[in-house]
């Protein structure tokens, strides 16, 4: 005898007891309320025992059917949730990726249209964030990272080198254009609107030989993206990564303060569960983003050895 009453039946069951009417019931699953009856009397007569106590059109549920509600109740959640994190996983045909929002904006999303060129087969489907809960469990492929590299259980490659830079808008007033300037606190870098992110600024004082002083911010904004739209609009300046302004400075949409360019204190990676190796998907994406990636750090080691070639050559 199999052991599980049919599935609507307890679906029926449980709407009925958790709204405490037949007629709710019937509205929230979309039937009608003698199919709700119907339902209930069925799986009563499958339990042999009542499990409402009936007065009229009042129900209320005996004490057989509040100990059998809760633990049906738990198990639907457990059967709806089961059924969500089976949708979610990744199809065949697609790749899902995390990875933090100012790198998915200002480095990823330009270059996607090249990987649809050449991979049409398949979808990708990005999302921003930062943590590696998804990829553990299946409902992502890969994630773009920043950090060490060292993310236990998880594989990495590395991806990118990347650069601190002070950057403003051409229009932004009293500009510190040279390493002199910059130097000059009090008429340098103290009189501009310092907008302050995550980034640290050690590095890039050390490399601009500023001693031990430190900004102090007229704006904070806890993404790069949110300050960097600041930036465009002449709000203040900021300490940014050079990938996600290269084109930017490059374009003179913004400028480089001081001439000074620091090596970042962390790189970026490519993580994945080990589950995921032997994915031909996956090796066509993350060979594509190696190819991408690879020409980006020749953009930004050109654009450095005309700026502050000393750099590369002690780095």
């Amino acid at each position: 005898m199999n052991p599980l009453p049919p599935l609507p039946a307890l679906r029926a069951f449980e709407a009925v007891s958790r709204l405490g009417s037949v007629v709710k019931a019937a509205d929230a699953l979309s039937v009608t309320h003698s199919a709700i009856s119907h339902q209930i009397h069925a799986l009563e007569d499958y339990l042999g025992l009542p499990l409402f106590e009936r007065s009229g059109r009042k129900l209320a549920l005996t004490e057989d059917g509040r100990n059998y509600a809760l633990q049906i109740r738990m198990a639907l959640n457990d059967m709806a949730e089961a059924t969500r994190t089976v949708r979610a996983r990744p199809k065949p045909n697609e790749i899902k990726l995390t990875t933090m929002p100012s790198f998915g904006l200002g480095w990823l999303i330009p270059r996607v249209p090249e990987f649809q060129a050449l991979f049409p087969q398949y979808r990708l489907d990005i999302r921003a964030g930062l943590g590696f809960d998804d990829l553990h469990t299946g409902q992502l492929d890969l994630a773009i990272r920043m950090g060490a590299g060292d993310w236990e259980g998880l594989k990495t490659q590395h991806l990118l080198d990347d650069y601190l830079v002070v950057v403003a808008a051409p229009q932004y007033p009293h500009l510190p254009r040279t390493l002199a300037e910059l130097s000059d606190l009090e008429h340098g870098l103290e009189r501009a609107q310092i907008i302050g992110t995550l980034e640290k600024w050690s590095s890039w004082v050390k490399e601009a030989q500023l001693g031990d002083w430190s900004p102090t911010f007229s704006l904070f904004c806890n993404d790069n993206n949110l300050a960097l739209q600041a930036v465009r609009l002449g709000q203040g300046i900021t300490l940014t990564r050079l990938s996600l302004v290269l084109d930017d400075l490059r374009s003179g949409q913004l400028v480089l303060l001081g001439g000074v360019i620091a090596p970042h204190p962390n790189r970026y990676w490519l993580v994945w569960a080990p589950r995921a190796d032997g994915s031909a998907k996956l090796h066509h994406f993350m060979h594509w983003l190696q190819t991408a990636a690879a020409r980006s750090q020749q953009a930004m080691n050109d654009y450095i050895s005309g700026v502050y070639p000393s750099l590369l050559i002690s780095n």
